[in-house]
């Protein structure tokens, strides 16, 4: 077999503003795309922005995948061509990628996003256009289903959802014999919102405060004040790194020692960052995979893969993207053609896919069934995990 190179074409900002408002047309919606030369698969990220450590890591991780496919003869004898956008974290911006993608990109399959509201803003364009969207990191909810509770026929994720990450925090918490709970919580996202509202359901424990704040916001003494004088076990952060990183670093620094919880929002090297890492203790926020206990030889290999193609150890993000990427391309070669109805069909009865991330099948919903890890850290370092499997959680 031949082995044939990564066509790559990584968007600048510069490019996507001279290419205008891209408008989902009518002649995009032929499900039909084997005329193309190449296998086109898009891809929909936050470059920059507030999400870009999140987008980033995705999109390198994708990169790496689709590199490695075509390094092993492409998909379904074709090179993949791995089109990547930026949609500046923006929900509107990504609703205008997506059409770019589709309309002058000729794509089979969109690859995208990286939060749960910038991937929404995707589905209807590409929906219209019988595109199927493999998500490899939105966790909301109900992202798989419409506003009747049916499932939408083009979506997929990669990820677990926010209902069982929440379920697995607070039974690991009931398994620690935590007793009191505060939780603190992004109002401004359903994300945030729905973890705690699941964290606070299935704690067994007394929830002696609930605090909330804003995405943008910096300064919490307030609200760490109120937490500081009830002296909860642990502490729940329901939210995204961006302000979880302050509040953590806040809290420490004023004396609170409270075990502290956080969701798959803080699997970013930027968090520890923002914390500090001395502050990063008796810590722990749930993950997607793991490269300490229960690592597989194919996160490992993924590992080295990735570090010799780009000088660091990968994250959570990373993986997730590289999972999509396979997921994309294994489902292109099930459906044996270059069809968006044909790759959308295969996907729906994805059953024991292998990744690094785990072994998961779809449900009917579109959902992988699959394991969680929560990663305990001391000084800003992972010194444990451990896997939580559905079963596991009462839901």
């Amino acid at each position: 077999m031949t082995f044939k190179k990564l066509a790559l074409t990584l968007l600048s900002t510069v490019t996507l503003a001279a290419c205008g408002a891209a408008t989902s047309t009518s002649n995009s919606g032929a499900s039909n795309t084997a005329d193309n030369e190449t296998f086109n698969v898009g891809g929909n990220f936050g470059l920059s922005g507030a999400f870009s450590a999140y987008g980033t890591a995705i999109n390198d991780g994708a990169a790496l995948a689709f590199k490695e496919i075509n390094e092993d003869g492409g998909v379904l004898g074709k090179d993949v061509n791995y089109i990547s956008v930026d949609n500046k974290s923006d929900a509107t911006e990504s609703t205008t990628q997506t059409a770019r993608l589709i309309d002058e990109e000729n794509i089979s399959v969109l690859v995208g996003s990286d939060t749960t509201g910038s991937t929404e803003a995707q589905i209807q364009t590409a929906t219209d256009a019988s595109v199927p969207i493999v998500a490899p990191a939105a966790t909301g909810d109900s992202l798989t289903l419409d506003s009747s509770g049916n499932v939408l026929d083009y979506v997929f994720r990669v990820p677990f959802q926010d209902a069982f990450q929440g379920s697995v925090l607070a039974e690991f918490a009931n398994q620690e014999g935590y007793e009191t709970a505060a939780i603190i919580q992004d109002n401004s996202s359903d994300y945030g919102q729905n973890l705690a509202a699941e964290f606070d359901d299935i704690f067994e424990g007394e929830v002696v405060g609930t605090e909330s704040y804003v995405s943008g916001d910096t300064d919490f003494n307030s609200i760490l004040n109120n937490i500081a004088s009830k002296n909860p076990d642990v502490i729940f952060i329901a939210g995204y790194y961006t302000e979880g990183g302050s509040i953590v670093k806040q809290a420490r620094e004023m004396g609170i020692e409270s075990a502290i919880l956080a969701p798959d929002g803080f699997g970013a090297e930027e968090f520890v960052e923002l914390a500090g890492a001395k502050n990063v203790n008796n810590f722990y926020y749930t993950a997607h995979y793991t490269t300490g206990e229960g690592a597989t030889d194919k996160t490992t290999e993924f590992v080295e893969a990735f570090e010799a193609e780009y000088g660091s150890a990968p994250n959570m993000f990373d993986a997730l993207g590289y999972d999509a990427a396979y997921l994309v391309a294994d489902a292109a070669e099930r459906a044996g053609e270059d069809d968006r109805q044909a790759i959308t069909d295969a996907l729906s009865e994805t059953t024991n896919f292998e990744g690094v991330t785990g072994t998961f099948s779809f449900d009917e919903n579109h959902n992988p069934v699959k394991t969680a890890y929560i990663i305990e850290m001391e000084n800003g370092e992972e010194v444990g995990s451990s896997a939580v499997s559905p079963e596991d959680v009462a839901n």
